[in-house]
């Protein structure tokens, strides 16, 4: 038989008390009772309690001083606070200190005990969770193990041992940059400069004076001479983000660096030799790009002697628990998680999502369930959750639409949310135009004829929805089909 939890409730009124730990036994926990905050504090340090619930204003300690200090010493016992006095600032230091619920007085007991339940699931023993490995893992690099990791490994070390230049191509999220920097430090180049610039990032009259630096008086503002990152990198490595977007202005003064290995500053006549190794990036479809001509055929050709592909996320779904644990070794103390922690059920949910984001939009859903979790492993609802606030379906592929209405009608009854239809059918339709589309390889002629929608009901479903659209060029409203 299961033992019962044990619960501590620490309130300095004892009728209050007694009250508590009646309605607390007759739900099957095992309650105990201290009336004053230091005597608490005391008890919960000394006995295995699975979830504290304290007063805020007690005599001995108050409750903030005691969540403080109980977390400090049990990072991931659950502590409620109850309180008369709410306030915005006592809600947020009591979050801040490592409360996982606020409760204000008078309140409902099934909501109390609707915590208590929460706080015990979330409190319960350490099976079932994910091995984070060594402390290594919170160092920046590349994570996977995956086939396609090992063949893209294999690709780096080939572009380290070379000193061509080198495009590195893959969807947005992917970690074309780390891959660069991999590159970079298995070169012989290793010792000198990494230089990455964000072509997109910066305005269009302002990139020429970035990339080849400019003298004084060159224009308004230039008060002094600038050095630019040809020259910063020397004879390392200087990485193009998103090359695929540079203007056909700026594609010729870059090819002529390429050819003739010098530049010249921006309001300068001087021919400065330059050394660095040009590791290009882009999202863009660059084969369109050149038969449209958005992109000089001569530019792509210098920049692409050797080709890298980075694997999307969906490509490697076998890499998500090595990715979830280098993202909770990483952000954990970021997240103020002093042991970060995560259920195995959770991870299997991750790994059955599209993640049109890639690495990056997986980042940004475990720092959120960090911070949903609140010191606590991280579960299957939180990272629902945290996937669902980025815009995300909950549905996984394995996932009955039975069991998927059951879950909504719970979060419903529990008064999550207030929208469950209208949930069901953004859900649904995500999960419908996603598959159609990804199923269609982007063509929206078929996605569209498939799903039964007119091609432009299905454009605005894909931009309502932030799907990811079909590659420009590759459809047309008359395309056949094979």
């Amino acid at each position: 038989m299961k033992p019962r939890a044990s619960v501590l409730v620490i309130e300095d009124d004892p009728s209050v008390a007694g009250s508590l730990k009646k309605e607390l036994d007759a739900e099957g926990y095992d309650a105990a009772v201290a009336l004053r905050g230091d005597d608490g504090l005391a008890a919960a340090k000394q006995e295995p309690f699975d979830v504290v619930i304290t007063d805020l204003k007690m005599p001995g300690l108050s409750g903030l001083e005691l969540v403080g200090q109980l977390h400090a010493a049990k990072p991931r016992l659950p502590i409620i606070l109850m309180t008369a006095y709410g306030t915005t600032e006592a809600a947020i230091e009591a979050t801040r200190l490592g409360a996982c619920e606020y409760v204000l007085k008078p309140f409902e007991m099934t909501e109390l005990l609707a915590m208590v339940a929460k706080a015990v699931a979330c409190g319960e023993s350490t099976s079932g969770l994910l091995e984070l490995g060594t402390a290594d893992s919170a160092k920046p690099g590349i994570v996977g193990r995956s086939r396609v990791m090992q063949t893209l490994y294999k690709e780096i070390g080939r572009a380290g041992q070379a000193s061509m230049n080198v495009l590195i191509r893959g969807e947005t999220g992917t970690g074309k940059e780390l891959v660069a920097r991999a590159i970079h430090q298995h070169s012989s180049r290793a010792a000198e400069p990494f230089i990455a610039v964000n072509c997109t990032a910066i305005p269009e009259a302002l990139l020429e004076s970035e990339l080849f630096g400019h003298e004084r008086g060159a224009f308004t503002g230039a008060l002094a001479r600038r050095i630019g990152r040809f020259e910063q990198a020397g004879g390392g490595t200087l990485f193009l983000d998103e090359i695929g977007d540079l203007s056909p202005g700026t594609q010729a003064k870059l090819l002529r660096v390429l050819q003739e290995k010098y530049i010249q500053r921006v309001g300068g006549n001087e021919k400065i030799p330059v050394d660095a190794r040009i590791l290009a990036a882009t999202h863009r479809d660059l084969e369109t790009a050149l038969k449209e001509k958005q992109l000089r055929e001569d530019l792509f050709y210098r920049l692409s002697p050797l080709t890298i592909r980075v694997p999307a996320l969906r490509e490697r779904p076998e890499d998500i628990p090595d990715l979830v644990a280098h993202c909770l070794a990483r952000y954990g103390a970021e997240a103020g998680v002093a042991s970060p922690a995560v259920r195995i059920e959770a991870v299997d949910f991750l790994r059955r999502q599209p993640w049109p984001g890639n690495v990056r939009e997986l980042e940004n859903v475990v720092q959120h369930a960090l911070l949903l979790a609140r010191n606590h492993p991280i579960g299957l609802a939180h990272v629902q959750e945290a996937h669902a606030r980025a815009g995300r379906p909950l549905l996984v592929p394995d996932q009955t639409i039975a069991a998927y209405l059951a879950g909504l009608l719970a979060r419903a009854r529990q008064g999550k949310i207030t929208n469950a239809h209208a949930l069901m059918i953004a859900d649904m339709e995500r999960e419908l135009f996603t598959q159609a589309i990804e199923l269609a390889q982007g063509n929206q002629v078929k996605a569209a004829r498939w799903a039964g929608v007119a091609r432009n009901t299905l454009r605005d479903k894909l931009a309502h929805l932030g799907l990811r659209p079909a590659t420009p060029g590759q459809t047309t409203p008359t395309e056949k089909e094979n």
